[in-house]
């Protein structure tokens, strides 16, 4: 059995602009990822199945719509070849619906892991075009690096060199529809420009970065609030600790995330929250990417 990471995104801004003719919104993200998120297995099998556990196991619709399996079969439809049966053991270690990409990362982890270990004949080019087409974030969570993502989040170029980031992750325990954030975001119109913002070629420091950040958005953070309160309630907790450089919500919520100077600093922050309010899902992590 082959085990890999398939790690939390993060969105460090988000820049989304009104639908087009498609009824597609184009957007513009700073995209990191984490050194936590769910894990993926493979290993040969009787037949192509898939098992699902861990803390989050049960916030899953179903494990036959899950994007492991549908990322397994659109690579087998682009190898073009018979490929031996695999089995995939997902353990579910992020909340479902919480603005981290778990399905993208999880899907993009399947397409690795199985072109590396059946040694299929697929190129990186088309690999990164069979992520885009299971969804928006596809693409970007396949290889799991920093990148900007543009267009429809298919359309992805290098991001400024980061310093690794200290953070901390905060979800109340609430899903957060997607759909559900982009009609509110329709309604109220509170839509932003997308052309890419002026940006460093690197950036030396958490302060320099929050610095930097502090000019740019979420477009998505007001929608997500206001179909979920308790985000709000996060994104004022964060913001009100000393620790904080920069708090924001990530993707269309429900998780927020803070920066902070280092770990001992998100550390503390962690620690705090924690028994703040026991019912939040809190994680302290370190943001950049790709992780061994």
């Amino acid at each position: 059995m082959t085990t890999t990471l398939a790690p939390a995104k993060v969105n460090l801004f988000l820049h989304v602009g009104p639908p087009d003719a498609t009824g597609y919104h184009p957007l513009c993200s700073l995209m990191a990822f984490a050194d936590f998120g769910d894990r993926l297995s493979l290993a040969a099998a009787d037949a192509m199945d898939l098992v699902v556990d861990g803390p989050f196991a049960r916030g899953l619709s179903g494990e036959g719509d899950n994007l492991v399996l549908k990322a397994a079969r659109a690579l087998i439809a682009e190898a073009r070849r018979p490929v031996p049966p695999v089995g995939f053991r997902l353990e579910k270690r992020l909340p479902v619906a919480s603005g981290l990409g778990g399905g993208s990362s999880d899907a993009g982890a399947a397409l690795r892991l199985m072109r590396d270990e059946l040694g299929l004949p697929v190129s990186d080019e088309r690999l990164e075009a069979v992520a885009a087409s299971l969804g928006a974030d596809g693409a970007a969570c396949l290889w799991g690096r920093p990148v900007i993502a543009e267009g429809y989040g298919e359309r992805l170029s290098p991001a400024p060199e980061l310093p690794v980031l200290d953070a901390v992750l905060v979800n109340p325990g609430v899903a957060v529809s997607t759909p559900e954030v982009y009609r509110r975001l329709d309604a109220d119109r509170a839509f932003g420009a997308v052309e890419r913002p002026p940006m460093p070629d690197r950036l030396e420091s958490s302060q320099e970065t929050a610095a930097w950040l502090a000019g740019l958005r979420n477009d998505l953070e007001d929608a997500a609030v206001a179909v979920a309160s308790d985000v709000g309630t996060v994104l004022e907790t964060l913001r009100g600790e000393p620790e904080t450089l920069l708090a924001r919500v990530s993707g269309s919520g429900g998780t927020c995330f803070a920066l902070c100077a280092s770990d001992i600093e998100a550390e503390g922050l962690a620690e705090r929250l924690e028994a703040l309010a026991p019912s939040w899902w809190v994680r302290r992590c370190r943001l950049g990417g790709p992780w061994a």
